[in-house]
């Protein structure tokens, strides 16, 4: 007889791997809308149904109660916290994703649990490690070798502000999860009142920006898309995978199959060549953050 442990891990990794499969397929999804439409629009789009989903979420998990009873200061805090993600993040994101390849910009954007080490320690008064250090320097090694296509000491990087876009948005995101420690909201709810709150600041975002109008429909298409999967359902799968697992850190690991998937399909959906120098790189920041991750865990 299968034991409910087991049938509990099994469900975990199930969970885990379909949060991993939908998440390799965003970055293909990004520069197939960003054809279609601006990186404000898509985001306001995205946003939009990402807060009709996680909001009929909320109602399906009998949570309204929980919504109704937070008090002023934790709205206010779901103000701050919707700046930061989505409206900042996603926007620099595919700021990023405008002007890279998206082999770069998403090898870029993983190094942001590295970001997120580092500034935990003076935010969060967290010591550094000698191994966090070492992960620092084969991460960036990495992030040297994709973003000059394998010519790391020439220092020519194929554009610059796109590299400085993905790179910066690893900060932003990095703060997000930082100012959320000590936040004791449940995370679907806090979720959802992050995209609620964020829409005012992407809407400021969109009338600053001025996209073309009007938006042909593969560009909406694009943008639900990402909305349900890149910054709805996917989160919730991936949590419910980490609480499901008797051992969270293991499922964790699976997440270092994205990129690598992801590259598959920007090849095939995209038609990039994917040089052997955004492999090498991607490697190297993953070997960086499996490097800090094994520090992380000695020292407990």
């Amino acid at each position: 007889m299968t034991s409910p442990e087991s049938t509990s891990n099994r469900r975990s990794y199930l969970l885990a791997l379909a949060a991993v499969a939908l998440w390799s397929t965003v970055a293909s999804a990004f520069k197939l809308t960003l054809a279609h439409m601006a990186p404000s629009l898509l985001l306001l789009g995205a946003s939009v149904v990402s807060c009709l989903t996680l909001g009929l979420l909320v109602i399906a998990r009998g949570q309204v109660s929980i919504l109704l009873g937070l008090s002023a200061r934790q709205c206010l805090r779901s103000a701050w916290l919707g700046l930061l993600n989505p409206a900042l993040y996603y926007w620099i994101l595919l700021e990023a994703y405008n002007r890279l390849p998206a082999q770069e910009a998403q090898a870029l954007n993983y190094t942001w649990a590295l970001v997120l080490t580092y500034l935990a320690v003076p935010l969060l008064g967290q010591r550094l490690r000698k191994t966090d250090i070492a992960a620092g320097f084969v991460c960036y090694g990495g992030v040297l070798v994709v973003a000059t296509h394998g010519r790391p000491w020439a220092l020519e990087f194929s554009d610059p502000l796109g590299t400085t876009l993905a790179l910066g948005s690893t900060i932003i995101w990095a703060l997000y999860w930082i100012y959320n420690t000590r936040d004791d909201v449940d995370p679907v709810v806090r979720l959802f009142l992050n995209f609620l709150c964020s829409l005012p600041w992407i809407v400021v975002l969109v009338l600053i920006t001025g996209p073309t109008w009007p938006i042909s429909w593969p560009g909406w298409a694009g943008a639900a898309y990402v909305g349900l999967f890149e910054m709805g359902i996917t989160f919730v799968l991936w949590l419910t995978a980490l609480r499901a697992a008797s051992n969270a850190s293991r499922v964790s690991n699976l997440i270092f199959l994205s990129p690598f998937v992801s590259l598959l399909l920007i090849g095939h959906f995209l038609g990039e060549v994917i040089l052997a120098s955004t492999w090498l790189g991607l490697m190297l920041i993953i070997a960086g953050l499996a490097v800090q991750r094994w520090g992380a865990r000695a020292q407990t």
